[in-house]
């Protein structure tokens, strides 16, 4: 008898171990993709708002723009005359800087920003260093957008300069973009939209002169002839 519950002991023993072995393989298998997902979601987070280069600027960017310097261009360029709203962003090899100025600034005055912007920049990140290309080395470019209106962009007093240099550029430019370079040609265009969708009245078929001649005039019967 002894002999027959210790076989029944250890039969039980070994279902229960492979019972077990069976669960944890299972629970295993349920977890571990759970855990993988969860790492690349919280290494994902981790590299949120980091530009991804590959080996494109390897040997590049040296030395790289870091976030203590965009937070002082910020406060530099929210302490000028006119100025509402800015923001600066990095993205890839790009220096954009964005800046809301009063509504009623002109383009002389939103060019006059530009420039002060500009040199807010250079002060914290200075051009010779950071914006030109140095012994074939690739450097940042950077953009200076100036706009007074950021709703109405229609409206005729909607201003928007841009001053942007890139690394291989020996100086800035400035250009207000919402003015055309060719008012003739940018009224034409304006007016070619407006007759599409706008076009004049034509006769309809029915009320038009049919058979007539090229001129208009009604064709004649010929006299002194007949049938």
């Amino acid at each position: 008898m002894s002999q027959n519950r210790k076989k029944v002991k250890n039969q039980s023993k070994r279902k229960l171990d492979r019972t077990s072995k069976i669960i944890l393989i299972g629970g295993a298998l349920i977890v571990v993709p759970f855990i993988i997902f969860g790492f690349i979601l919280l290494s994902a987070s981790f590299n949120t708002g980091k530009p991804i280069f590959g080996d494109r600027f390897k040997g590049d960017l040296d030395p790289a723009i870091t976030s203590s310097n965009i937070s002082e261009i910020e406060s530099k360029v929210k302490s000028q005359s006119g100025v509402e709203k800015v923001s600066v962003e990095l993205s890839s090899a790009t220096l954009r800087v964005y800046v809301d100025i009063t509504d009623s600034a002109s383009s002389a005055e939103a060019t006059s920003i530009a420039d002060a912007v500009y040199n807010d920049v250079v002060s914290v990140l200075p051009e010779g260093t950071y914006f030109k290309l140095q012994d074939g080395k690739k450097m940042y470019d950077i953009e200076v957008h100036v706009y007074n209106l950021a709703k109405d962009r229609d409206s005729e007093n909607f201003v928007y300069v841009i001053k942007n240099k890139s690394s291989n550029m020996e100086t800035a430019r400035s250009q207000v973009v919402s003015d055309p370079l060719d008012a003739e040609l940018a009224q034409q265009l304006r007016d070619d939209v407006e007759n599409r969708n706008n076009p004049t009245p034509t006769p309809n078929d029915d009320e038009m002169t049919v058979g007539g001649a090229d001129d208009g005039t009604e064709a004649q019967p010929d006299e002194g002839k007949t049938e």
